[in-house]
């Protein structure tokens, strides 16, 4: 696989499981790991591809642009032609754009805490401001550890299990090494500059949007303008939940996504 006539060096995916496939894509600043609370369950029921983006946990970075194609084009290479696509808050965006591919036969989509335009504008009012991951951007250059573990904070601020998840954050994150200086900025850049929600009219396969009701990230009222552009789709809002919903409600989380996956197989056994 190349881009720009550069090859693209395959990022780490870690496969476990039996079943349907179903990749799972993690957040800003992260990696696989994150997953751990609900992956031996999924593992149960699909044959799950937990992929490193490049950059973060043991997935390479290239010196290529950091940008949402690169991200696309990296896990394009790891994944089936045919798959359930899952991904968390910048994963989420990323799980898009690959469902937008036509190369991917992508039979459901889901995201987490996660928005077609992170950054508000004139006709999307509910997201951050983009002088905040301005600034998220500049603090990287002067302490990019401490910038991290204080964005990682953000994401679990409200949540009933606050303490624990901000903790499982913390013990993850640097587990497999530093993330990459290069990584961290683009991710930072793709949050602020990205913007799909004129396109997400052109997705047809099932659509669930997983929100949780005290992120300060993806605010809970992005469900109903993403539900605007996508009227067939599925949301849950989990009450107690902040960015991390799979962490603070990991059994209601596994619930929740076994039932939207299997819900057409299960009805063909009957």
């Amino acid at each position: 696989m190349k881009l720009n006539n550069k090859p693209i060096l395959k990022p780490y995916v870690e496969v476990s499981g039996s079943g349907p496939a179903l990749v799972l894509i993690h957040g800003w600043g992260l990696h696989g790991g994150i997953w751990e609370t609900v992956l031996s369950e999924l593992a149960e029921s699909f044959t799950v591809y937990n992929v490193d983006l490049p950059g973060f946990g043991r997935s390479p970075v290239h010196n290529h642009d950091y940008d949402l194609d690169y991200l696309v084009e990296s896990i394009s290479q790891v994944i089936p032609q045919s798959c359930y696509l899952l991904g968390w808050s910048l994963g989420g965006l990323v799980a898009t754009a690959l469902a937008l591919q036509p190369t991917h036969q992508v039979k459901k989509l889901i995201t987490v805490a996660s928005s077609p335009s992170f950054v508000a504008n004139e006709r999307w009012q509910f997201g951050m401001q983009a002088k905040i991951l301005s600034s998220f951007i500049e603090y990287l250059e002067e302490d990019y550890e401490g910038t991290l573990i204080r964005f990682l904070g953000i994401q679990t601020m409200g949540s009933a299990t606050q303490k624990e998840d901000i903790k499982r954050l913390k013990e993850t994150v640097f587990i497999h090494g530093k993330p990459s200086s290069k990584a961290l900025k683009g991710g930072l850049e793709i949050l602020k500059n990205i913007n799909l929600v004129e396109r997400l009219k052109e997705l047809k396969m099932p659509v669930l949007r997983i929100y949780g009701r005290l992120d300060s990230l993806v605010p809970v009222k992005v469900a109903d303008d993403v539900s605007q552009h996508l009227p067939d789709s599925q949301s849950i809002i989990y009450r107690k939940a902040a960015h991390a919903p799979f962490l603070s409600a990991s059994e209601t989380f596994i619930n929740d996504i076994k039932q939207f996956l299997l819900e057409s197989e299960m009805l063909g056994r009957h």
